[in-house]
């Protein structure tokens, strides 16, 4: 149905001539009698005199827009809104990857939550940016994100295991990513509707072509949502790893720490000996004490050189949670005390630390000095040499590593293609490659230099000298590096009761990869543990036995 406007046009009289509109000179005359200004008496003052058909506009006026509309601008606004509602919450998760703000644990990987919150604030972005320009295109692919993100809200709220390490911060991160995919699409519809009503009003018809520039920005926002749709699939392929993995059951139990904040998985294993033997606590180094030693540990019972051992993942780490950051080694060592009090497990200890792990040994034997028995370091790393693990270059890698394992761009093809495990991505060859163990080595190299490195210091300060000492070093370390060499050494004055410090020639840093090395590692380990019911017992020691406590 055709529309005219009378405001400031002309009319035909009867003698076929043109005459001024009365009305319209009396409006002009006097604004005040004038009706009250709408979009087109506010945007359109002089254009109907124009020579496009019938009194219409032309479609590419400027003035036909869907902005003409009040329902077009509030959703404008509202989505501006929700942008800057986004890009807070995007803002908090960012500053929870280094330092988290209180309440915004999370017992999985905080990367998770980032990457869906990157999501929301990029779907917003790009509606924002092409707004008024409407596209099936847009919706048809928003509504497949749309799914994805809806599919992925149900598998982490109904998952057990996915929602205790996902919290609440990972929940509403994925249900708000959903929403505001929901949010797109309708914007999207009622902007496409607010056009077309307007071109009918303004220009007597809807408009079926495009101007070149409104294909170039439908091509852009279909460009960026089509790989938005492509982060979304991927994300919804490591969760559906991550919950086959969670069906793998750990051998041990977990235990909760820091005041129910996160647990820690311990496992222990072997008789109680009727004579005080220790158990043998095992530390692993880069890798989780599954990935290698737990196997060592088990052949060691087995030959009869150890009664009982036991493990437990550091946080991030095998079946154990991820800790709140900043995370020292001291915390570690706190928590690992209070999951072994709770699993009541007592001691006494032979301590074994490989690698880096000899470091959060050294902080827990000279916090435990009165139920150590032993200590046996397995090419250790020295405090000052902290530097290399807390290294600018390698924390900016660690980091941008984590902002995509959630895509699964390494775990998805392994499990698809290379034939990769649970176990694998657990605790084994391909733990390295997800989101939670990425985390853990990112929150170990922001304090290495700092937290750890005076723990490690502290501890040298304040440990037992009469506790019996053996360190273990691998002849292509020192061979490879000077740096390494005389810090082994050094390692060897760490207490007065040095027993041995053997370099085994060609063995790697995991020496027990060797079987040279792991031969090497189990005599002397047999030895240290059975040279504690030859010990006599100090005065420290007794006091402590006497009274039933810790001298800490």
């Amino acid at each position: 149905m055709k529309r005219f406007f009378n405001s400031g046009t002309s009319r035909q009289s009867q003698s076929g001539r043109s005459e001024p509109d009365e009305s319209a000179s009396r409006e002009s005359v006097n604004p005040a009698a004038a009706s009250e200004a709408d979009e087109t008496t506010r945007l359109l003052p002089n254009r109907i005199d124009s020579s496009y058909g019938g009194g219409y506009l032309s479609p590419d006026d400027p003035a036909v827009t869907p902005y003409n509309l009040f329902f077009v601008r509030a959703a404008h606004l509202f989505t501006i809104f929700l942008l800057f509602l986004t890009s807070i919450w995007w803002i908090l998760l960012l500053v929870a990857l280094f330092v988290t703000p209180p309440g915004f644990e999370t017992r999985g990987s905080p990367f998770t939550a980032f990457s869906y919150a990157s999501v929301a604030v990029t779907l917003l972005a790009v509606g924002l940016l092409f707004f008024a320009a409407p596209s099936k295109s847009v919706r048809i692919i928003t509504g497949v994100v749309a799914l994805f993100l809806f599919i992925n809200t149900i598998i982490t709220a109904s998952v057990e295991r996915t929602r205790h390490e996902e919290g609440w911060v990972g929940i509403t991160s994925v249900a708000w990513a959903f929403a505001v995919s929901i949010w797109t699409i309708v914007t999207d519809r009622l902007v496409q509707w607010g056009k077309r009503e307007e071109e009918e009003r303004l220009t007597g018809r809807p408009e079926s072509r495009r101007t070149l520039l409104e294909w170039m920005e439908v091509s852009v926002s279909s460009i960026a949502l089509l790989i938005l749709c492509a982060v979304s699939a991927l994300l919804f392929c490591t969760l559906i790893l991550r919950s086959l993995d969670s069906g793998l059951a750990p051998p041990g139990k977990r235990y909760w720490v820091d005041g129910n904040k996160y647990e820690i998985h311990v496992y222990c294993h072997g008789s109680k000996s009727k004579e005080p033997l220790p158990t043998v606590l095992f530390e692993g180094g880069d890798d989780p004490v599954e990935n290698g030693l737990w196997q060592f540990a088990q052949n060691a019972v087995q030959n009869g050189s150890i009664n009982r051992y036991c493990f437990a993942d550091r946080p991030g780490l095998g079946w154990s949670d991820t800790a709140p950051s900043p995370f020292s080694a001291g915390q570690a060592t706190e928590a690992l005390s209070e999951a072994l009090a709770r699993a009541g497990e007592k001691g006494p200890w032979v301590l074994v630390g490989a690698g880096s792990g000899s470091i959060y040994s050294r902080v827990f034997s000279s916090r435990h000095g009165t139920e150590i028995e032993g200590l046996l370091l397995i090419d250790p790393l020295h405090e000052d040499l902290l530097g290399r693990v807390g290294a600018p270059t390698r924390g900016f890698w660690l980091w941008l590593r984590g902002i995509l394992s959630p895509l699964g761009i390494d775990s998805v093809p392994g499990a698809l293609f290379n034939g990769r495990t649970r176990e694998d991505r657990v605790w084994g060859r391909a733990a390295y490659q997800t989101s939670k163990t990425i985390f853990a080595k990112l929150q170990e190299s922001l304090v290495a230099k700092s937290l750890t490195r005076r723990d490690a210091i502290t501890s040298r300060a304040i440990q037992y000298q009469d506790t019996p000492l053996t360190v273990i070093s691998s002849g292509k370390m020192i061979h490879r590096d000077k740096a390494w060499q005389s810090k082994q050494e050094d390692l060897t004055k760490l207490t007065h009761a040095l027993l041995h410090w053997d370099v085994v020639e060609d063995a790697p840093h995991e020496i027990w990869r060797t079987l040279e090395g792991r031969e090497l590692i189990e005599k002397r380990l047999k030895k240290m543990v059975h040279l504690s019911l030859k010990r006599p017992i100090n005065a420290v020691k007794a006091a402590a036995i006497i009274s039933g406590g810790d001298t800490l």
